[in-house]
């Protein structure tokens, strides 16, 4: 290629937008100022001084000589961790991120199956900006700007850049907590095909790659081309591949009697009373049914296959069905990625360029056939206005259905009902399948003007995003309802009694017994809903950058340029989820669109050189305006000021000040309620007429609570929640405002040739924080706040029971909370050395340890709440290190992954502590519930976890112009799973891997 290309490809990723920005200035004085001990910039500053920003440049990138934090992970890296989801290596080797979406996290998840994103500072994926080649792309999910990295070609990756510390004013204002940028290959000559395959050594977990890149010159060196193609299939590991996912724990902790139980055949009871061979957690969601399961009926009735036995009451943990058997531990998923890009000089000083990505990707979560029960409530909408009408159930069984056993007939139903409850089996297994396909393409021209001292770039650029889920075996309630109304005829023929419904086929039901429910009965209450998803994004940018004038210590370089970006997302859902009334999530059919506007510029300004304690000193700055087609959200600005300074050779200290302004997403702001199932525990559970547990006074006053405790004094509320919470959008939502501060050091003294360190210290203040309050908190303003309990308490409103007095939504809705906190400090240390004769070793170490982590908002009493998310569920520190040893073609890494010690759960922490207190108090004054050794709360506390990996690689010849790369290794050598988690899947933490456990892969990659 021509000295223009050649110049221009060293540009052509990075000044992107100014999406790169960090400092600008030519190479020779970046040597100066930045990098004494590193001899690439040698090497690129033979050729003519270029106008430079660190990602996409020539120059090698580091943690030690920017002023804005940053972290690294090469090809190489990438490679040895023998893993083929781009979001696996990240996390397991970057700290400071954190997965927010991946295969073992999703199990529960319905729109998000398959997906691979991450998040920095876990602040989110929404605050987590993640660029390829320094570029903003279509996010594959309506939920948020979520960026999947599964759909980018592993093979195409040269190296990932993580850049935190308030980066909205030169990215974004989506990159509030930081950058994940993918940088693909550009100088890749040749071919490669790599095929690697892997599996868990317990069973489960296989996986494999196909990997083939190719890139070339042509036209006379004029053109460059690189393609890269992609196929990766993770089989998923089952609930049957592991024997800790088969023990059945159901923790508590009796306040009482101050003990850890386990739910046993006889009920709860102390853990030191019994073994794990006692422990039990089942369901009455059984593939017969269990029938008339009520207080008030002695004799209840359920279905050993085909057998009626009249012995259930009591006897649920012996008799009932384990559900976890239909959790999948890891989702399987497929992916196949495939990307093109082309570089031509068009003259001498205009190069063209064009890039396009395709990805397709699948995953299929097979979950359990449906369990319902006469009172589980569905959401029903008008199908012409859209209005909500009455929830609707599928009713008790009526006493006359001509199915009904006459044994349950003689057992005298209480109130002549007929209670039940039974798992769908007839109908299949329910699943989602999600197939999703991304396209990524963008294209400009790049050239000089002003005399060849001033780079300008304009380009435009289009992604869109589809995505097709089909929901299978769900249940139509209304459909369901009108089948148990039946009634017999003279003849025999048993038919439903609605004529409406018998016009529309309805077909009579029978629940009683495993097998009963013919084909006919399941195809009429069987719902299959359908959502497709469809997101676009449109971009046009332009940009100049050079030097504006010089001062003593060097030149003022510049960045001026402007973006317009419309991003667009429809949501069509099939005419069962518009209308409700299945047991399937509600999600309405939405149309959206953001136009905005944004104009940039960045200062990269030498202040001192070679001055006296000042080595040199440099200020950067930049702004970012952005005006948003929104009613509530106009022109917003991002700003930063960063200053490097180096007192001497080989140290330096950085500064950064940012702040940033996120408006929110589309579905943030628009979105009508749609369907989701949350984890929670009912604040009202256990109320009795004299319970004093928090908020239980209140609950005392819900209607369908009261008036069951009216009719017998002696009720206990045993909550049977169905977790589900939609969310919903927020019309009046505004910008939320970030401060970000950052202050660090680096080290590179001469006299320890080879070795860095980075420390830095990072603090984040979002304001006005776009954010749901939780489920946990949405009760306790309701029933444990000092605001009033009733209509007036917006939170309470939000809260809705059945007539049992199940909660049987929560609605949960976007706010502008008060504060999102995130505190604490990285470090980075490598160090590499030679050996000689004996090769080259190389250190690294990555460390992140979190300070604080929290969200605080006003409730309605006025008083703030404040949830610590920092060593609850998580832990607060985590490190990946590191040892490399190379000779020749040969390739040795050894790693270790640290997590220190966590909590597992803020608000079992909070009960046992109450419980404690209380329990001291009755010590103090004697009383006879005194328990005088209390036992600790169990499955709280959690140590320290380290894992190690081990990988080589060796390179040989073949022919003088190809060669093959074998590759192998053990992941987690020794196994460690971590402690027993009884709140995580399988009885797993996903932070220790979920249960994969150990992991043995090989690969060849072949060259020519």
């Amino acid at each position: 290629m021509s000295k223009i290309s050649t110049r221009k490809c060293a540009l052509a990723l990075a000044i992107t937008a100014s999406f790169s920005g960090q400092s600008l200035a030519n190479n020779a004085q970046i040597e100066r100022q930045l990098t004494p001990n590193q001899t690439t910039v040698n090497e690129a500053k033979q050729e003519a001084p270029e106008k430079i920003v660190v990602t996409g440049s020539r120059l090698k990138r580091d943690s030690f000589s920017v002023a804005t934090p940053l972290v690294t992970m090469d090809r190489s890296a990438i490679q040895d961790t023998g893993l083929g989801n781009l979001s696996d290596v990240l996390v397991d080797n970057m700290p400071a991120l954190s997965q927010s979406i991946g295969n073992n996290t999703s199990q529960s998840s319905i729109s998000g199956t398959g997906l691979s994103t991450v998040q920095l500072r876990d602040l989110g994926a929404n605050r987590t900006l993640t660029l390829i080649d320094g570029r903003r792309v279509v996010s594959n999910s309506y939920g948020g700007n979520y960026v999947s990295l599964n759909t980018i070609p592993s093979g195409m990756v040269e190296r990932v850049e993580i850049i935190s510390g308030g980066a909205s004013a030169t990215y974004g204002a989506d990159a509030v907590a930081g950058v994940v940028n993918i940088i693909t290959q550009s100088k890749k000559e040749g071919f490669d095909f790599q095929a690697r395959g892997g599996q868990t050594t317990e069973g489960g977990g296989k996986e494999f790659t196909l990997d083939l890149n190719y890139g070339d010159s042509f036209a006379d060196n004029k053109g460059y081309v690189f393609f890269s193609a992609n196929w990766d299939r993770d089989f998923g590991i089952s609930y049957y591949d592991r024997d800790r996912a088969k023990i059945e724990a159901a923790h508590s902790y009796n306040n009482d009697l101050m003990c850890n139980q386990m739910v046993t055949a006889s009920g709860p009871q102390c853990m030191r009373d019994i073994t794990q061979a006692d422990w039990v957690s089942k369901s009455d969601g059984t593939l017969g049914g269990v029938f008339l399961e009520n207080s008030n009926n002695d004799t209840q009735f359920w279905y050993d296959g085909q057998t009626l036995r009249d012995d259930w009451k009591g006897n649920e943990e012996i008799y009932g069905i384990n559900s976890n058997q239909y959790v999948m531990l890891e989702v399987p998923s497929d992916n196949f990625s495939t990307a093109v890009k082309i570089d031509f000089d068009v003259t001498d000083d205009i190069m063209s360029y064009f890039q396009l990505q395709y990805s397709k990707s699948g995953s299929f979560n097979d979950k359990s056939p449906e369990d319902e029960y006469e009172g589980a409530y569905v959401p029903r909408y008008d199908a012409v206005t859209g209005d909500p009408i009455a929830d609707i159930a599928p009713g008790y069984i009526p006493i006359d259905n001509p199915y009904v056993p006459q044994q349950i007939l003689d057992a005298n139903p209480y109130k002549d009902r007929i209670y039940w409850d039974r798992r769908f089996g007839e109908v299949g297994n329910i699943s989602t399948d999600n197939d999703r396909t991304t396209i990524r393409t963008w294209a400009g021209l790049q050239g000089t003007m002003f005399d060849h001292q001033w780079d300008w770039d304009v380009s435009a650029g289009y992604g869109q995003f589809k995505q097709h889920q089909i929901r299978s075996n769900e249940l139509n309630v209304v459909n369901l309802n009108q089948a148990l109304q039946a009634e017999k005829l003279a003849d025999g023929t048993i038919q439903c009694i609605d004529d409406a419904a018998r016009a529309a086929g309805c077909v009579p039901i029978n629940l009683f017994g495993e097998g009963s429910i013919t084909p006919d009965m399941a195809n009429w209450i069987r719902a299959n809903p359908i959502i497709d998803t469809k997101i676009q994004q449109y971009t046009v940018m332009g940009y100049i950058t050079g030097d504006l004038f010089e001062l003593p210590a060097g030149n003022v370089s510049a960045v001026f340029g402007a973006e317009y970006r419309k991003d667009t997302q429809s949501l069509d859902t099939s005419d069962d989820m518009k209308v409700g009334g299945i047991t399937f999530n509600v999600v309405p059919s939405f149309y959206g669109e953001v136009e905005i506007y944004e104009a940039f510029a960045e200062l990269a300004i030498p202040l001192l050189q070679d001055a006296p304690l000042a080595k040199s000193l440099s200020a950067e700055t930049s702004l970012r305006l952005a005006n948003y087609s929104m009613e509530n959200v106009n022109t917003v600005a991002s700003y930063k000021l960063g200053l490097l300074w180096q007192p001497i050779d080989g140290y330096m200290v950085r500064a950064n000040y940012a702040r940033a302004q996120r408006a929110p997403t589309i579905t943030e702001l628009m979105s009508p309620p749609r369907g989701d199932f949350d984890s929670y525990d009912d604040i009202c559970d256990g109320l009795t007429a004299t319970s004093t547990k928090p908020g239980h006074a209140n609950c005392r006053l819900e209607p369908t609570l009261a008036k069951q405790l009216a009719e017998n004094p002696d009720f206990v509320f045993d909550s049977e929640d169905n977790n589900y919470s939609p969310g919903t959008g927020n019309p009046n939502l505004k910008e939320e405002t970030a401060d970000t501060y950052t202050f660090g050091v680096t080290l590179s003294p001469e006299f320890f040739q080879g070795f860095n360190l980075a420390v830095d210290y990072y603090d984040i203040a979002i304001v006005d924080a776009i954010d749901e309050i939780s489920n946990e908190n949405i009760m306790r303003e309701c029933y444990d706040s000092e605001a009033a309990w009733g209509s007036d308490n917006e939170f309470c409103n939000d809260i809705t029971r059945n007539n049992e007095g199940n909660i049987i939504k929560i609605l949960q809705r976007e706010y502008n909370l008060d504060e999102l906190t995130a505190r604490g400090y990285d470090v980075v240390a490598t160090y590499d050395f030679e050996l000689g004769s004996y090769g080259n070793v190389a250190l690294k170490l990555d460390y992140n340890h979190v300070i604080e982590n929290s969200q605080t908002y006003e409730g309605l009493d006025g008083n703030d709440v404040v949830t610590q998310y920092a060593g609850y569920g998580r832990s607060k520190d985590k490190a990946a290190m590191s040892i490399a040893w190379s000779l020749d073609d040969l390739r040795i890494r050894w790693r270790t992954n640290f997590l220190g010690s966590f909590k597992a759960d803020q608000q079992d922490e909070k009960d046992y502590l109450l419980a404690v207190a209380d329990n001291d108090e009755n010590c103090a004054a004697a009383q006879a519930d005194c328990i005088t050794n209390p036992e600790p709360l169990a499955y709280q506390d959690y140590g320290s976890y380290i894992k190690h990996s081990l990988s080589a690689s060796y390179t040989m010849a073949l022919t003088p112009k190809s060669d093959l790369r074998v590759f192998g290794g053990v992941n987690n050598i020794f196994n460690n799973q971590g402690a027993f988690y009884p709140s995580g899947n399988g009885n797993y933490y996903s932070g220790y891997g979920g249960g994969a456990g150990r992991y043995v892969y090989l690969g060849a990659q072949y060259s020519f």
